[in-house]
């Protein structure tokens, strides 16, 4: 069935959209910068600091009755989730008031508040997480996704020309920004393995253009005659089916993680979602346009292989 989603041969006119898509992406890269720094992001404790606590029981944990022995303590933010089995649950604690002296003494209240209510909770793991580690995670977080963004545009200039390294950045570029806004407006946690996400995001976009910018670079040097927004429009077409299948094929895995991986999982696989279909996106309607606004030198990529080239008449002596 899923073979059947894309004929194996269209021709769709991606490149007469190029001036709608533009406007589309601006206009939501910059409601997520204005997002960002007005609504900002609902980080997580790895970035904010707090107590981490994980417990266990021999009978299924209810994760309201978790709750009730802890909401009158006056901690705060308090979130408590399922995590693996119905057994153990994940609490979540936003850092104290009082400075590091106090964050022991939270934790040690809640112990004993949950020892309360649950005789025969164990404590599985049990973290306090400060506010120079949290900056710090923050810091390489931003600075994990520059430097893979960075050895993107490296990577790309030395394979291809720096017009397709340009390109290929300003869609990592637009799919990160979108990530973050979708973040910003949905207010699920931003942690660590968000971060992962969007480095896993950046490499699966990367993937998809590099595939696409082949394909170009093999038809500028075939069919030497074809206009560029026609010869862009060629290849993309000639990508199409792969393009779909495997971002098709990608997010039935990923839905499949959001519904029954559990809460703790969630926002990963959630942010990895919007990843594909984002990244899908921008490796058409993004990175490809991104080659004419670069009037890409067709003289750089072409050798000496005209014979080759269905587009020239090679019936007749040539004048010179």
């Amino acid at each position: 069935m899923l073979l059947k989603l894309v004929p194996e041969k269209t021709d769709i006119k991606f490149l007469s959209f190029h001036k709608i898509s533009a406007i589309i992406s601006a206009f939501l890269m910059v409601a997520s910068v204005v997002l960002f720094f007005t609504q900002g992001l609902n980080y997580g404790i790895d970035f904010k600091g707090g107590i981490n606590i994980e417990i266990g029981s021999s009978q299924p944990i209810e994760i309201s009755d978790v709750r009730k022995s802890l909401s009158g303590l006056g901690f705060g933010e308090v979130k408590v989730q399922e995590y693996g089995e119905p057994t153990e649950a994940l609490i979540r604690i936003e850092r104290q008031p009082g400075g590091d002296e106090a964050q022991p003494l939270a934790m040690q209240t809640a112990k004993q508040a949950l020892q309360s209510t649950m005789p025969d909770i164990s404590f599985r793991q049990e973290n306090i997480v400060g506010p120079v580690v949290s900056g710090e995670l923050k810091q390489d977080g931003v600075l994990a996704v520059t430097v893979a963004v960075f050895f993107v545009l490296l990577y790309i200039w030395f394979r291809f020309e720096w017009q397709f390294g340009l390109g290929a950045v300003i869609a990592l570029v637009h799919d990160v920004t979108l990530t973050i806004g979708f973040f910003a407006i949905t207010q699920l946690e931003f942690n660590l393995s968000i971060i992962a996400a969007i480095l896993t995001i950046v490499g699966y976009s990367l993937n998809d253009t590099v595939v696409v910018y082949d394909r170009v670079r093999e038809n500028i040097r075939k069919y030497r005659k074809k206009e560029m927004p026609d010869l862009l429009d060629f290849s993309l077409n000639q990508t199409l089916s792969r393009t779909v299948m495997t971002s098709v094929t990608t997010l039935l895995a990923l839905v499949a993680l959001f519904v029954f991986g559990g809460e703790v999982i969630r926002g990963f696989t959630a942010a990895m979602i919007w990843g594909v279909v984002v990244g899908t996106y921008s490796s058409i309607f993004v990175a490809s346009p991104a080659l004419l606004a670069f009037e890409i030198r067709r003289d750089a990529m072409i050798h000496d292989d005209a014979g080759n080239d269905p587009t020239v008449d090679n019936s007749r002596p040539p004048q010179f």
